[in-house]
């Protein structure tokens, strides 16, 4: 087994603050990560003006709008935006439980990548819990089409993506990344890989009041030409391929658990991503829910079948 098996839930030690500016709106947001309890789950709690709140569980059954990014709720007044890259910095640490209260309407975007919230999270660290970790464990393949794209759930021994992307743009052209997802190699591989987009969408992007807050500071941007404008250039020469996985782990977050299993895609993103989800928890006898064993030989921990009939928190 390749996954990471801490056996039980866990939380973070002690509350931490970050702040920038949202990528949509333009706006300075600031967001608290603090400790929740066993069970509790990832929760966003949206602070307004008026000091009126929105929650959301961080769960499939609350994705709204994934257009552009994922959304959490359904109305434009009260949901959150952009929330794949703190879930998929959450979802790589092996954090289960977690109150983030946000002030603004979508999570800052930062250097568009989850590399600062992996810096935030490790200030203060993770504090084990005294509750088992339940896990969601694909057992036959589930799949969804849309034109040329698709995306598939398949059994397997561990936490596996394998995302490929396909451009009409030499620059970036056909890459994939493919890899067992592990915290440390979502820190290495995947975690710095930034958002990107091109310069002829943005005259559009803006007329539409998305990308307001984007910049050569947190995007990686395509000129006309095909070239990247970034003075530093590219952090991987696959970056985009990185980048495609790092919000393909953050939309996959919102099952409400970890899952076991081989998530495939090709010309995918967050639409796509969450049809996936939905089609594979709606189908239950494609998915069983498990926990660890108690450590035996040499501290190896198994994974054992829970009758669980109400685990469904990608549902609440």
């Amino acid at each position: 087994m390749s996954i990471s098996l801490l056996g039980f839930q866990t939380t973070i030690s002690s509350p931490v603050t970050i702040s920038g500016t949202g990528v949509h709106s333009g706006a300075v947001v600031s967001i608290t990560f603090h400790p929740a309890e066993a069970d509790s789950g990832i929760v966003f709690q949206r602070v307004h003006d008026n000091g009126s709140v929105s929650e959301y569980r961080a769960v499939s059954a609350q994705v709204g709008n994934t257009d552009l990014c994922t959304v959490l709720g359904f109305s434009p007044e009260k949901s959150i935006a952009t929330v794949e890259h703190v879930m998929a910095a959450l979802y790589a640490l092996s954090l289960d439980n977690v109150l983030i209260e946000v002030h603004g309407a979508e999570m800052p975007i930062m250097d568009g990548s989850s590399a600062p919230f992996i810096d935030a999270i490790d200030q203060v660290g993770l504090l084990p819990l005294a509750v088992k970790r339940r896990y969601i464990r694909v057992v036959k393949p589930v799949r969804v089409e849309a034109g040329a794209s698709w995306a598939e759930f398949l059994p397997h021994d561990g936490t596996r993506f394998e995302v490929e992307i396909d451009f009409d743009c030499p620059l970036i052209g056909r890459q994939a990344w493919k890899g067992e997802l592990t915290p440390a190699t979502f820190r290495s591989e995947l975690a710095r890989a930034r958002t990107f987009g091109f310069m002829r969408d943005v005259e559009r992007l803006w007329a539409a009041g998305y990308a307001l807050g984007s910049s050569l500071e947190n995007s990686v941007v395509i000129s006309d030409d095909n070239a990247v404008i970034n003075v530093e250039g590219l952090r991987y020469s696959d970056e985009f391929a990185r980048h495609k996985t790092l919000d393909a782990v953050g939309d996959l977050a919102l099952a409400g658990a970890q899952f076991i299993g081989c998530y495939r895609s090709y010309r995918g993103g967050h639409k796509m991503n969450a049809h996936a989800l939905k089609a594979l928890l709606n189908d239950r006898n494609a998915y069983e829910v498990v926990e660890a064993s108690a450590p035996r030989r040499a501290g190896k921990r198994e994974l054992t079948a829970v009758n669980a009939p109400g685990f469904a928190p990608w549902s609440a």
